[in-house]
């Protein structure tokens, strides 16, 4: 198993968050760190639901898999004073309630956690820092409260300049806090080299476990300015191989947010540097051998699960990943997505078709979230996908049900579409796992729902929550 690369939106300020995302696919990360911003996803907004929704359908269409949500936008919370108010000041109740929308948007997208940071303290400049620090433990477990309730992690961030700067200080304050569950760590491994006594590959180390999210830069000692990678002092393949020695699977997403006049093409460089520094695992050497000879992905999609894992991508809310999927799901899509670099539409179609045919579930899966995450397919590959979808939900595993149900059944006919998600409902795939479910559902499915909450209810049967919200939304 290995960790997924990213690239984080405050590096894309200047662009559209959907021209952002889909940049950031395009040039082959598989994950985003979406800082919460005016332009990217306010959560002050009156339509945030509407956006959060549209949001999540573009980052499975796009097969941006992995996601963080980040709160360190400049000027979100007041227009006067950067990054303020804080869990540090005299009312932080702002900051507070800002840290909750963060998590009610985290769980509504599947988010790995929210990151945050402490902030900085003006009674460091008196020396009180006993002050300083009683009110950030106080403000950290206020979070935790609402991160309880929504089962939502939270990571902190060590940040230069602020009251915790140094990991020591996270993993302090973390047993202080009586060690929660839902608390870990936000490494920004540039950091790591402007402030922390050993380099960052032993920084991963000693996070551990407890390492929930990594942002990559590069620095030079005693400077917090963010560089590309080279122009400073990190050593980028050490630590990316200590990451994948301490088995760290989450996402990895570079940190440039001072580099938006030239996103794009940093975008790119970053990952040309993250690609030639990766260490060489098995993923990696099957999409290179499918590049140089497609015809053995055949030989090579049934070993998948047996070399990344089959674990759950998120096993916290979604244990057996009906909606965000597992590890080997996102492997296979991967390779799908190497084959149609290099194939035509007819011969795509072909393979997908003789993948999915002599398959197993998983297979199959992998088969029908690959075609969830191609964003434009030709007309053969959509024809032979739709059937596959089809065949699929005829079938009673709810893992191939909830994969059919993905971005590619935007190609099924209203009718065909309708039943798929009865069917989503009668075999327990919570709704979650229908893409395009708020925009498309009607006057007709909600009939076809409510026969059927009919029924279950004369049966002395229980009715899924989901597809009573579904109900009460007409």
């Amino acid at each position: 198993m290995t960790f997924s690369l990213g690239y984080g939106t405050n590096g894309f300020s200047n662009h559209r968050l959907d021209d952002a995302l889909a940049i950031i696919a395009d040039l082959g990360y598989t994950g985003v760190a979406l800082t919460l911003d005016h332009d990217h996803l306010d959560p002050f907004a009156d339509d945030l639901a509407r956006q959060v929704d549209h949001v999540a359908s573009r980052l499975s269409a796009l097969g941006l898999n992995r996601v963080v949500v980040e709160t360190g936008a400049r000027y979100l919370l007041d227009p006067w004073r950067k990054h303020s108010p804080t869990l540090l000041s005299d009312d932080p109740a702002l900051r507070i309630d800002f840290l909750e929308r963060a998590m009610r948007i985290a769980g509504d997208l599947g988010a790995d956690c929210v990151s945050f940071w402490s902030g900085v303290s003006i009674l460091d400049s008196t020396g009180d820092k006993d002050v300083a620090w009683s009110r950030l433990r106080e403000g950290v477990a206020a979070v935790l409260e609402h991160a309880a309730r929504l089962n939502v992690r939270l990571a902190m961030e060590p940040e230069p300049g602020h009251l915790v700067q140094h990991l020591s200080q996270v993993l302090d304050l973390r047993k202080e806090l009586g060690e929660p569950e839902l608390f870990g760590v936000t490494l920004d491994v540039g950091h790591c080299v402007a402030v922390e006594p050993v380099n960052a590959a032993e920084c991963v180390r000693l996070a551990g476990p407890l390492l929930w999210n990594v942002q990559l830069d590069d620095m030079l000692p005693r400077v917090h300015e963010h560089l590309e990678f080279g122009d400073g002092h990190l050593d980028l393949p050490g630590t990316l191989a200590a990451l994948a020695e301490i088995g760290y699977t989450g996402l990895a997403a570079v940190e440039l947010p001072r580099h938006s006049h030239a996103a794009p093409d940093t975008a790119r460089r970053a990952f040309e540097a993250l690609t030639e520094a990766m260490p060489q695992t098995w993923s990696a050497k099957a999409e290179r051998r499918i590049r140089e000879k497609p015809s053995v992905i055949g030989s090579i999609f049934p070993a998948v699960g047996r070399e990344v894992g089959r674990a759950a991508l998120r096993p916290d809310s979604d244990p057996q990943g009906l909606v965000h999927g597992t590890v080997d799901d996102r492997a296979r899509v991967r390779l799908v997505t190497v084959l149609a670099d290099v194939l035509g539409d007819a011969a795509l179609a072909a393979e997908l078709r003789d993948l999915y045919r002599y398959g197993d579930d998983a297979e199959r899966r992998g088969v029908l979230r690959a075609l969830n995450s191609l964003e434009s397919p030709g007309a053969e590959v959509t024809d032979a996908g739709i059937k596959l979808v089809e065949d699929a939900l005829r079938a009673n595993d709810i893992r191939l049900v909830a994969a059919a149900m993905g971005a590619f059944a935007r190609f099924l006919d209203d009718h065909t579409w309708r039943h798929g998600v009865l069917k989503c409902v009668f075999v327990g795939v919570p709704l979650a796992a229908v893409a395009d479910l708020e925009s498309r559902a009607d006057a007709e499915l909600r009939r076809m729902l409510a026969d059927f909450a009919d029924e279950r209810r004369a049966a002395g049967r229980d009715v899924p929550a989901d597809a009573l919200e579904l109900l009460k939304e007409n």
